[in-house]
């Protein structure tokens, strides 16, 4: 691997990336037999196959896979570096690569467009996607920082919390019982629920509050889609466990309501988090530090406040 060059190894990432020679070659500005090149040059440095064609289809082959972990490492360290100088020059640029959890996409706009006038050169990488894929790209060096709800128990990471999380159960103002106040939980085991999928930190907090209350409850639907999940609460076809920041709007235009269910909200924290044994660049570096001192107020201005109903379920909690 001695004479394994720079270029070579982001040809086979774009190749590797997009499973298409034509199209890395269009991503690098090169010609298709450019890109072949390279990727056969290292393919005689590694001595194997680097990828497989089935039929028309491009694939990975094992030593690929391999050898592409460690490829992404060295370019996401070159990169690290060249923001590290950036930085030592007092250049405020460079990339900055945020995972969230789909709820966090209501609020992670106004975050970023509130961090980013102090850094108009820095270009943002924003993934959105439920938790087991964002855990995903975590592990695999893909993101730097991560907002979600719930710390992975499966990597060794630095989570730090940065705002409060209430998640409510909802239901269409049109709803029995709407406005019935201090619910027992139990008396919901006879209603509908439309849940996330699996892999979902808001479906695992929900199994969690029923299962430590020993309560069992029905599903009419599993959603992939907070958005969906609420027009289906609106259309009367069941109730929802969900976080409340992604209600504002709805509960706002009284097109749902939060049910006064006793112990609830649940209310958990919102964290920043990166791998244990990952040096952040200056930028991700800023950006979590600035979570950590602004987040909460700026999500709170995002989404709003806590209904009555909420604050009070909060008491009821803790009492």
């Amino acid at each position: 691997m001695r004479n394994v060059t720079l270029r070579q190894m982001r040809v086979f990432a774009a190749v590797a990336r997009h499973l298409s020679f034509t199209r890395a070659a269009r991503e690098l500005h090169l010609t298709q037999p450019a890109v072949s090149q390279q990727v056969k040059l290292l393919q005689q440095e590694v001595g194997l196959p680097l990828f497989e064609q089935i039929g028309r289809k491009v694939q990975l082959a094992p030593a690929g896979e391999e050898l592409l972990r460690y490829v992404n490492q060295a370019i996401g360290l070159l990169s690290e570096a060249a923001e590290s100088l950036a930085a030592m020059r007092g250049l405020k640029r460079g990339m900055l690569k945020l995972g969230a959890v789909s709820t966090a996409k209501y609020f992670a706009p106004s975050l970023l467009s509130a961090f980013t006038p102090a850094y108009p050169e820095v270009t943002i990488k924003f993934t959105v996607g439920n938790r087991e894929e964002i855990v995903k790209q975590l592990g695999g060096n893909d993101i730097d920082l991560v907002i979600m709800g719930r710390p992975p128990r499966e990597l060794e990471t630095v989570a730090e919390p940065f705002a409060k999380h209430p998640l409510v159960i909802i239901a269409s103002p049109a709803h029995p019982l709407s406005g019935k106040p201090r619910i027992p939980l139990k008396q919901l085991a006879s209603e509908q629920f439309i849940i996330r999928e699996e892999g979902s930190g808001t479906r695992a907090s929900m199994e969690r509050v029923f299962r430590e209350r020993g309560v069992a409850f029905r599903t009419s639907m599993e959603v992939s889609s907070n958005e969906t999940i609420k027009q289906a609460v609106m259309a009367g076809m069941g109730i929802s466990f969900i976080s409340s920041h992604t209600i504002g709007l709805e509960l706002a235009a009284g097109k749902l309501t939060v049910l006064d269910v006793v112990g609830l909200p649940l209310v958990r924290d919102w964290y920043v988090i990166h791998l244990h044994d990952k040096r952040l660049s200056p930028i991700a570096a800023a950006f979590r530090a600035f979570l950590l001192e602004h987040g909460g107020r700026i999500i709170q201005n995002a989404v709003g406040e806590l209904p009555r109903v909420r604050r009070a379920g909060v008491a009821a909690a803790r009492t």
